[in-house]
């Protein structure tokens, strides 16, 4: 196969959910002599940005500041954000939220006009500015209006392959167009990774399918370490098929109760209650249920009932929907069955706070990217806000380092095309379901909720063999067109790069911090661990592994965390 057509931007953009559109509008506004492409694998409205249900937090209350969002978004990171990094976030917060209200965004409002806000898990206060329970669709869906509005070029179904960079500076994105079949190269003087997460590596998750990280991997395969690659969120409330039931159900009073009717979150976090941070709620639940106070379908209970019809009509209207479609109860009337579901990826491509990458011309933005802002865990509301605040902060500073554009080597070019069609090279001896389900068990036996020694290092093993065996896939058909064979071939083969970099950092780290709980190590360890971890490619397909210290700006991490 052949690259069929060449296309000439000053930037391209990998990835049309939040932050890949808030770069691209916020680019089209200030810079309007850029030409500005974006590509994505989906239409752009079907971005998993469009899957956020709660809310974005921003300190926009008269009687709340950005100072009191930075602490709590520091405590509940466990101390592992960068403080620089937490500063631009919740300091630009409340700027984030006026300009998604001056593109249009709806936000729901309070009697006197001013920003709704909700509890969110963590926080100290009503924080959490909201579009009822549809607030990631809701600014999707506006942001794509302001792309189309402001001409910018959006290739949608068009699937990025690879990152043509030679360690050193970036090139363009190679890339097929799943409606024809044609082959693409997108050369630029700078590329932004905006692809999400990477949740589908545990197999079930609240992520779309489309979110297998995809971009950390064509990132890290370009020379960009990964960072805090153990840190994978678990959300405390999904239904048994993974889809979630947003964290703005408790903070408008939703409860947790066992199948003894206990109100349970009294003995983990008594002050806090149901909103604690994530990590604890979800760590209590699985608990209960481990310990045999679930019920019999592995499931806690999430009690709205006492919210009764009038407020969950108006506030938690997809919620209520999601119960009665694929849980079957109406929350109206019945608690909804919940357990923990993998949802975020606090990791990802490394990049300091004007999200360049070290790679020259490569930035990334999002959750994507390890800024970091998270930690060791995400506080509800932080997710939609750090998409926003940092692709806004991309369109200032790509701008700032365009130079005169280099042409990609023809090695390189060619290098990355024979990688691509080795895939459709002789016959397969390997099947892509059967590796991606390996895969997903391996993960989440030895990497999930809480984790052991023992367990970590054999899924390290177990993935290692997985990754080696993928060698052996094979597309059979050679046609391109909406070849989903192809497609899910080489998001496993990103899968793969992804698990195994969570693997190798998360044997590392011996302590318990965040959503990395460790069994034999139970207690934070900042003498030794308050330090990133950067996982990088030597030698093809080995792995390196060196620690970053985290930056401390004015706060002194505490030793221990309790709510």
């Amino acid at each position: 196969m052949q690259i069929s057509e060449r296309f000439e931007y000053d930037v391209a953009i990998m990835g049309a959910g939040l932050a890949g559109m808030s770069a691209a509008v916020k680019m089209a506004e200030d810079h309007p002599d850029l030409k500005v492409a974006v590509l994505t694998k989906v239409h752009p409205v079907r971005s998993h940005s469009g899957a956020a249900q709660g809310g974005i937090n921003a300190a926009v209350a008269r009687d709340d500041k950005w100072e009191d969002h930075y602490y709590d978004t520091l405590k509940g990171g466990w101390f592992l954000g960068d403080q620089d990094a937490v500063r631009v976030l919740t300091e630009q917060a409340p700027n984030a939220i006026y300009e998604l209200d001056r593109w249009g965004t709806s936000f729901s409002r309070s009697a006197d006009g001013n920003y709704a806000q909700r509890p969110f898990g963590g926080q100290r206060r009503n924080r959490t500015c909201y579009v009822q329970d549809i607030t990631g669709h809701a600014l999707l869906t506006t942001l794509f209006e302001q792309v189309t509005k402001r001409g910018v070029d959006v290739f949608w179904e068009w699937f990025v392959f690879s990152i043509v960079s030679d360690g050193k500076d970036f090139y363009g994105f190679l890339a097929f167009d799943l409606k024809t079949g044609k082959i693409g190269f997108f050369s630029a003087k700078a590329g932004l990774v905006a692809t999400g997460g990477a949740g589908r590596v545990f197999g079930q998750s609240s992520n779309a399918l489309i979110n297998t990280g995809d971009g950390m991997a064509l990132a890290w395969r370009a020379g960009v370490p990964l960072k805090d690659m153990e840190f994978f969120q678990t959300h405390p409330t999904g239904i048994p098929n993974g889809i979630l039931i947003t964290e703005g159900a408790r903070g408008e009073g939703g409860y947790l109760v066992n199948k003894h009717g206990e109100r349970f979150m009294e003995k983990y976090a008594p002050q806090f209650m149901e909103l604690a941070p994530r990590d604890l709620v979800a760590r209590s639940i699985h608990t209960e249920i481990v310990e045999g106070r679930g019920f019999d379908d592995g499931c806690v209970r999430l009690d709205l009932r006492h919210l009764g019809k009038e407020k969950l009509t108006q506030r938690l209207p997809q919620i209520r929907e999601i119960a009665m479609y694929f849980a079957g109860v109406d929350p109206i009337d019945d608690p909804i069955p919940v357990r923990p579901t993998v949802h975020y990826t606090m990791g990802g491509v490394d990049v300091n706070t004007d999200c360049a990458t070290p790679v020259r011309g490569l930035f990334a933005a999002g959750e994507a990217a390890c800024v970091s802002v998270h930690g060791a865990n995400r506080l509800g509301g932080n997710s939609l806000l750090e998409t926003v605040v940092f692709g806004i902060r991309a369109a200032a500073m790509i701008p700032k380092s365009l130079g005169e554009k280099k042409e990609a080597p023809a090695s390189l070019i060619e290098a990355e095309m024979a990688n691509f069609n080795a895939l459709f090279d002789g016959e397969a001896t390997e099947s892509v379901p059967a590796l991606r389900t390996e895969m997903e068990k391996t993960m989440v036996a030895g990497l999930g909720i809480k984790r052991d020694a023992a367990g970590m290092k054999k899924g390290l093993t177990d993935i290692e063999a997985v990754r080696a065996r993928f060698s052996g896939v094979r597309v059979a058909n050679r046609n391109l067109t909406f070849n989903m064979e192809a497609f899910r071939a080489i998001e496993l083969g990103c899968m793969l790069d992804i698990a195994y970099a969570c693997a190798f950092a998360s044997v590392a780290r011996e302590e318990s911090r965040g959503s990395h709980y460790h069994l034999d190590f139970p207690k934070m360890d900042n003498a030794r661990f308050l330090k990133h971890s950067l996982v990088t490619r030597e030698d093809g397909n080995k792995l390196h592994l060196d620690h970053l210290d985290v930056t401390i700006v004015d706060t002194k991490p505490l030793d221990q965390i309790t709510y």
